[in-house]
Parts: structure tokens; C-alpha cells; sequence
């Protein structure tokens, strides 16, 4: 029996159901047992594997992204560049190496990593040493100034709310014990006000189940408002939707297969489906403009990893062209990372389309 089993039983027995949204806290961020704060779940021997860890075209595609928009916003002498969840800091090590090629800029960046995992803080400290990073358990300490943000794969860990309609109205789909003392999903015994609904889906069929995220909205108005103020980006790349989705999304993974998200708690991963219009909407101000989403596939397309893939090709032998083509391929092949996962960006009001949506319309405020 785990020890999060131990301190959810005894939550939920001393105080009745708990939300998902604090069941996904505790198994995820306890300080003693939370999943993300001391293993390390990457790659083929852990639960999952991102983009960084596939290639290092994903991570040097984003260093060149990184330097265009410092040139959009003027080349500033001190840029705050923030990563959240920099897990094995594969990706912003492959960034930054890719933007050494641009000789000052590597001179002008504050490096700020949002990392709640000490076994993967060692980690960056090693890989990232050279750019003297500091760690945050969140967004609050870092300073005001330009600003560059980078998100891959970090929003769909964070805790979310379930609302299920039914006849006499919406309630919220918690997590208490059945008569085994096993977790279980409960509904709350009263309805829950339905402003908490977003207004697409109050009128959705009997049974529907939405999802909301409210720290994905407090982060993203925290670091939006930043960039508004002092110019800038960020770049989130996730899996998700665009907020029509109406159903049940929270899941968890172990081995690389799925697994009951109420089995072995703080023993798997738990997440959910992103919604970008959330972010979207959450982003929008007078100050901001939100591009995208756009699909991970045309994103990297854009930003040219064919030409690059080509690159690395050209002078390697059979067996690591192979491995540069099949991490192609699992990138932006529809059938793969392609299509599910997608793109968002958002910039200072008065910036030109950021690099990778340069035909592209902003959505801006109303």
C-alpha cells in the first residue's frame, strides 16, 4: 500500500470525497510522495517519452524560434527565458546550443527553470551549468522584464476539475471510497453553480462530463500580463483540443500503456487533454495577441525540420539516418505526435507574427 493511498483514505474518510483536481495534487505533488518530485519517468525505461528526448531537431527548432523572437522584440541586453517542467533539461540544452550560433545571445539570457523535481533539478544543474539557471517552484519569482516562455508537454499535468450534467442540473465528479475502501468516482451531493460551466457546453446532453483547468488559466494570465508589459513570447506545445471537446479526458500512463488513474496513486502519471481555447481565452488582453493553435506536424514544418533532418543526414552513416528519419517520422507524422499535439503562441500586442505563423491572423481581444 502506497503512502498517498494512505493520506487520500484518510482525507476522504475524515472530510467526504475530494476533487479531482486535489487528487491530482497530492499524487502528483506531495512533498514525500508525489509523483514528479524525486523519479525520474522519461524515456523507455520510465513511464513516457517527449518530443526532447526523441530528437534534438524539437529542441534546436525551438533555440532558432527563441532567437527570432528576441530579434522581433528589439534584441534586448536581458531577456528572462522560463521553461516549465525543463524535465532532463534536454530540450533547453539543445536550444541554447543551437542559439550559440547567434554569438550574444546566450550573453543576454537569465535562465529560469519551473521544476518541482530535485532528481531532475541535479540533472539541469549539470546539463545547464554553463548558463547559471535558476529554480522555481513556480512563476511568482520571476523577475519582470522581456520575457520568453517555453511549455512543452507542461500543461496537461496540471490538476483539473470534472462537472457532470444531469437532469436536475451540473455536479462535480469527485473521488471517495466505495464499500471495499477502494477509490472510487462519487458526484458532489449538491449542484455546483453552472457560471462554472463554460457557456459552449451548459446546454450539453445528459451524462456529458467538461473538464476545467483553473491553474492552466491562473498561469497563463500571470505570464501573459508580463509579456504584455514588457514584450515577448511564449510557446506552448501540448496535446489537447480547441475547448469543443465534452468528455472525459483524465487519464494516466505507466510502462508507456494506459493504467486506471485511480490505481497505484503516485505510482503513475496522471493527466488530461489540454483545452486551447481555455488558454486562449485566458491569454487574451489589450496588451497580448494568442496565435494557433497549430498542429505540432505544421509547426515543425514550418520551422524547417525537414531541411535540418536532411542536415544531420547527410554525412551519417545508414543506421543514424534511420534514426533521423524514424524521429522524423514520429514528430510530424500524423499517425504519431503529428496531428494530436499542437502549438499555441502568445505575444506582445504590437509584434509582428511570431516565427512558424507568419500567415496567420492573431486572435485578439474583445
Amino acid at each position: 500500500m502506497s503512502g498517498i493511498l494512505d493520506i487520500l483514505r484518510q482525507e476522504i474518510q475524515n472530510q467526504g470525497p475530494i476533487s479531482i483536481h486535489r487528487y491530482m495534487e497530492m499524487c502528483l505533488l506531495d512533498p514525500s510522495f508525489g509523483y514528479y518530485r524525486k523519479r525520474d519517468p522519461l524515456g523507455a525505461k520510465g513511464d513516457f517519452t517527449t518530443a526532447p528526448e526523441i530528437s534534438q531537431m524539437f529542441g534546436e527548432l525551438i533555440g532558432l524560434w527563441t532567437i527570432k523572437v528576441w530579434q522581433q522584440i528589439g534584441s534586448p541586453s536581458r531577456l528572462q527565458l522560463v521553461e516549465f517542467g525543463p524535465g532532463r533539461g534536454t530540450l533547453m540544452c539543445d536550444a541554447l546550443r543551437a542559439a550559440d550560433m547567434v554569438s550574444r545571445f546566450p550573453n543576454v539570457v537569465d535562465l529560469h527553470l519551473v521544476e518541482v523535481n530535485e532528481k531532475f533539478r541535479n540533472i539541469q544543474r549539470t546539463k545547464l551549468s554553463k548558463y547559471k539557471p535558476k529554480w522555481h517552484e513556480d512563476f511568482t519569482g520571476v523577475p519582470n522584464g522581456p520575457l520568453i516562455v517555453i511549455a512543452n508537454e507542461f500543461f496537461d499535468a496540471l490538476p483539473i476539475r470534472q462537472f457532470e450534467r444531469r437532469v436536475e442540473g451540473w455536479y462535480e465528479r469527485l473521488i471517495g471510497l466505495n464499500a471495499s475502501q477502494e477509490l472510487d468516482f462519487v458526484l458532489s451531493k449538491k449542484k455546483i453553480d453552472k457560471s462554472l460551466v463554460p457557456a459552449r457546453h451548459r446546454n450539453a446532453s445528459f451524462g456529458s462530463i467538461i473538464e476545467i483547468c483553473p491553474a492552466a488559466q491562473d498561469i497563463l494570465v500571470q505570464f501573459s500580463e508580463m509579456i504584455g508589459l514588457f514584450g515577448g513570447a511564449a510557446l506552448i506545445i501540448d496535446y489537447g483540443h480547441d475547448g469543443g471537446f465534452c468528455g472525459d479526458s483524465f487519464q494516466a500512463i505507466k510502462k508507456h500503456r494506459f493504467h486506471s488513474p485511480l490505481e497505484n496513486p503516485g505510482e503513475v502519471d496522471l493527466t488530461a487533454h489540454v483545452n486551447f481555447g481555455e488558454l486562449i481565452n485566458a491569454s487574451k488582453s489589450e496588451t497580448t495577441s494568442v496565435y494557433g493553435p497549430l498542429t505540432q506536424r505544421e509547426f515543425l514544418l514550418r520551422m524547417g525540420i525537414q531541411t535540418r533532418a536532411e542536415v544531420l543526414s547527410k554525412h551519417a552513416d545508414e543506421e543514424t539516418k534511420e534514426c533521423i528519419h524514424k524521429s522524423l517520422r514520429r514528430l510530424i507524422d500524423h499517425r504519431e505526435m503529428g496531428e494530436v499535439f499542437k502549438v499555441l503562441v502568445i505575444n506582445g500586442k504590437e509584434m509582428q507574427a511570431p516565427p512558424g505563423f507568419e500567415d496567420y491572423n492573431a486572435l485578439g481581444f474583445k
